[in-house]
């Protein structure tokens, strides 16, 4: 039975682990990334209410004088 002839296994190896490093390389390089969000301000605005601008008087049942 032949021997299997490994003295070329060593370059064949390195050399697509660095093809592979470089593609990958290539292809983060390639990628664009979206700035980091920065915090929104928000501000709230103050709605007037028509009841607001009334003076109402509330009644509860038991403060009802007596009948």
């Amino acid at each position: 039975m032949p021997q299997l002839d490994t003295s070329t296994w060593f370059i064949t190896i390195l050399s697509s682990m660095i093809t592979l490093f470089i593609l990958f390389q290539l292809k983060i390089s390639s990628q664009t990334f979206s700035p980091a969000p920065s915090p929104k301000i928000m501000t709230t605005e103050k709605t007037n209410n028509p009841w607001e601008l009334k003076w109402t008087k509330i009644y509860l049942p038991l403060s009802l004088p007596q009948q």
